[in-house]
């Protein structure tokens, strides 16, 4: 199994971040789709990045692990400066 290296990868970084500071009302999906119309990535691509978030134990589900709201907080923060 190939390791996910989310520090150097910044799409996925962009990725978690956008699910952190998603709406209520918005699915993780939407997210994705957000995503694709932004030119970020396409459908595969998009559904291979919230696998590796999964895998990384960022993401579970429909939402964010105490892990993964640790790392968007990071990610914003890096973007803030």
């Amino acid at each position: 199994m190939k390791n996910i290296s989310f520090e150097e990868n910044m799409d996925l970084r962009v990725f978690l971040l956008a699910i952190y500071k998603r709406q209520d009302n918005e699915s993780i999906q939407y997210i994705i789709e957000m995503m694709i119309n932004a030119g970020l990535f396409d459908m595969k691509n998009g559904k291979k990045s919230l696998k590796d978030l999964k895998k990384l134990n960022y993401v579970l589900d429909d939402g964010l692990t105490m892990l993964g709201i640790q790392k968007a907080k990071e990610v914003e923060l890096e973007f803030k400066i």
